[in-house]
């Protein structure tokens, strides 16, 4: 798979990234069976053997227990650990954490950043996460305080890039003005039936700051690959039949399927949007490789903007 920079930074990436939030099993308290392990190493071993070499992580994804069956896969494939990037998530700390009363909450503390790092570089088996982004922002963040505990990591060699998840412009903006290395990714949510960040100046930033966004959700939690009936109380069903079937239609001219097209939208941005695949589905992690193949032309890409948007572009 072509691999593409991040950022301004050395780091390559494939032009698809996996995901991890799933391997875990459940998201609160999943418990780590020996068969749950096996089917996540078997899905992470089955993305680097197509081309994946960006795996995305959070410390809160199962709590944790992506991380360490990421590890364990690791260590059954060896020679992975040179040749992929390891990214990881801070900053969300859910209810009960360390008090029974505590609120969900966000949290980018000098303390917490640091801790959170060295509890996931643990989980994970390494010495060096190589992307580490802060999850969701914190209105309470200071900005220099984040500013110093990056550099306090990479002086530790325990991090070598940094990025954000979820940032608006200005908050982004905001933090980088007190941060001494490069802001390199912004992780948000971005698909045919979320398309706000192409509006709200989200992808124009990243363009303009050679920021690499990183789409989340690419396939709406698999809303656009749904084959099953649509319930017509839904307030954007007709936006989401309408779209299945011009995704169809793109598909069959291509020899091609809904999924494929779906992430070749993605692709084609200038931008460099790097969607992350989040299916444990063996098959279809090695579908998903072959978007990097098709080409949609711009009238089809914007066939599917209109569908998505659920109206005629002015």
């Amino acid at each position: 798979m072509k691999s593409v920079p991040l950022g301004v930074s050395s780091l390559r990436s494939s032009r698809l990234a996996y995901g991890c939030w799933r391997i875990g099993g459940q998201a609160e308290h999943p418990e780590l069976t020996a068969e749950r392990e096996a089917s996540g190493r078997a899905a992470i071993i089955t993305a680097y053997e197509n081309g994946f070499r960006l795996f995305d992580h959070a410390d809160i994804y199962s709590d944790g227990a992506g991380e360490i069956i990421f590890g364990k896969a690791l260590k059954e494939v060896p020679e992975m650990r040179n040749e992929v990037i390891i990214a990881s998530k801070c900053g969300i700390r859910k209810a009960g954490d360390p008090a029974p009363n505590s609120p969900q909450r966000y949290d980018f503390s000098r303390e917490h950043i640091i801790s959170a790092c060295e509890r996931s570089l643990k989980r994970l088996g390494v010495e060096r996460i190589d992307l580490y982004q802060l999850h969701r922002p914190d209105f309470l963040a200071n900005p220099e305080e984040v500013a110093a505990a990056f550099s306090e990591l990479r002086l530790a060699g325990k991090v070598r890039e940094f990025g954000v998840s979820n940032f608006r412009p200005s908050f982004l903006a905001m933090l980088q003005k007190f941060c001494a290395m490069p802001l390199i990714v912004n992780q948000v949510e971005i698909n045919l039936l979320h398309l706000q960040t192409l509006s709200d100046g989200t992808i124009d930033q990243c363009i303009t700051e050679k920021i690499t966004p990183l789409a989340w959700s690419p396939l709406a939690a698999g809303r656009i690959t749904y084959n099953g009936a649509i319930d017509l109380h839904e307030p954007h069903h007709a936006q989401r039949l309408k779209l299945r079937d011009v995704l169809d239609l793109i598909a069959r001219e291509h020899s091609s399927t809904r999924m494929i097209v779906a992430l070749s939208w993605l692709l084609k941005h200038p931008a460099g949007i790097i969607p992350i695949i989040g299916t444990t589905t063996l098959d279809r992690i090695k579908e998903s490789a072959r978007a990097v193949e098709l080409e949609l032309t711009r009238e089809e890409w914007y066939r599917l903007y209109e569908a998505g948007c659920g109206h005629r572009v002015p």
